[in-house]
């Protein structure tokens, strides 16, 4: 009897040090650009920080408001986290300037210690989008991603997730906890 609970205890204790470690998906480049306060925001700000990133527009009549309200969502359930960011990138710069921004984040309950919205030229927007995160571009069409994406300490990408699954979003939570506690 005593050897078959340690063969138990053995076995569940193999499992669990054999669980694969979050794939790498990508690496977002580095990057200057506008945060909503109007000071220059720059990805070395985001070293040896776990982030979440989406891109919105805040005059969205679609997913945006719903899409921020989940970002909220998930900045609350890791706020224990003081490693955790959240990043929303727009993808009209044109009008969200970091006034509009601003007032945007307030209107979502954003802590501004917590989650940044971001602005700048086109260009470079266009670049962080298509190049880094892979997920379409800012090219004036107002037509973006409604995933989340998780971005781990030294800016790798390590999950995509689908804003119209609750299940994605306490994945994405569930993840955000196991970066931490590995320290990547």
């Amino acid at each position: 009897m005593k050897y078959s609970g340690l063969i138990l205890a053995c076995a569940l204790l193999a499992g669990c040090a054999s669980r694969k470690p979050l794939p790498v998906l990508g690496q977002v480049p580095e990057f200057t650009l506008t945060a909503q306060d109007g000071e220059p925001f720059d990805s070395k700000s985001l070293e040896g920080k776990i982030w979440v990133s989406d891109f919105i527009f805040t005059t969205c009549p679609g997913p945006c408001p719903r899409m921020s309200s989940q970002m909220r969502w998930v900045g609350q359930q890791v706020a224990d986290l003081p490693d955790v960011r959240l990043v929303s990138f727009t993808v009209d710069p044109e009008h969200d300037t970091p006034p509009v921004l601003a007032e945007y984040a307030k209107r979502f309950g954003a802590d501004p210690g917590q989650w940044h919205f971001l602005t700048g030229p086109s260009s470079v927007l266009q670049h962080i989008d298509r190049e880094g995160f892979k997920l379409g571009g800012v090219d004036g069409s107002l037509t973006h991603s409604t995933r989340f994406v998780l971005v781990d300490r030294q800016r790798r990408i390590r999950g995509y997730y689908h804003t119209d699954d609750d299940e994605g979003l306490k994945q994405l939570v569930s993840d955000i906890r196991r970066l931490a506690r590995e320290g990547t």
